[in-house]
């Protein structure tokens, strides 16, 4: 019973934080409202038994993920007010295409052919049971291929971004480093010989003396 009641709460919390991230006007709340949802979310793989997603939902997505976009969101500035300006242009489109998804979601989990397993009771394990080991074998046994093809993907994302980001364009600051090491002591230092300055101001006083 309490169980039921801390899932009922949650997902009602998650469903909540879900629609005030799209209905937010300022852009700070939405992402604070998306961290929520992770945590609602965070809180439900617990009930589930699953404490490693949990954990890396709440460290990865908003210990890092999330507070990279709070940050992105709060240095562009966005100005608003333009962005709310064909909003109301666009109203009749977007609610056309919301009721056909809902229209589509009701008719596949209301359609009877679809043969979907039946959800039984949580099976609930000792306290030497590690589901992170069960997860790993999964990963790297039955879902190898597809676990190195994510990887792969990932891979070429992150260096299509770096080539974007490091395209060569004017006005911008870089540094060689092949320039940086070759670089001489002649060619930043330059030693000058000055005459060295006598006070005359000292020099009558070291004669009165």
């Amino acid at each position: 019973m309490f169980i039921s009641f801390v899932f009922y709460t949650l997902a009602a919390v998650l469903v909540a934080s879900a629609i005030m991230v799209i209905s937010a006007r300022n852009p700070v709340h939405c992402a604070l409202f998306l961290v929520m949802a992770f945590f609602s979310s965070a809180g439900i793989w617990l009930l589930l038994e699953a404490e490693f997603l949990a954990i890396v939902l709440v460290l990865v997505y908003v210990g890092a993920v999330m507070v990279l976009f709070l940050f992105v969101v709060m240095m562009l500035d966005i100005n608003l007010a333009p962005l709310r300006e064909g909003f109301a242009r666009y109203l009749p489109i977007g609610a056309l295409v919301a009721a056909v998804v809902v229209i589509e979601i009701v008719l596949v989990i209301g359609a009877s052919d679809i043969d979907l397993p039946a959800v039984g009771d949580i099976v609930y394990r000792d306290a030497d049971y590690s589901n992170t080991k069960e997860l790993g074998t999964l990963l790297y046994t039955v879902h190898l291929y597809a676990f190195e093809l994510a990887a792969a993907i990932l891979l070429v994302a992150i260096v299509a971004a770096i080539a974007l980001t490091m395209r060569r364009r004017s006005g911008t600051k870089s540094q060689d480093p092949s320039r940086q090491v070759a670089v001489k002591r002649e060619d930043r230092i330059r030693i000058v010989s000055m005459p060295s300055s006598s006070d005359p101001e000292h020099e009558s006083s070291e004669r009165r003396r």
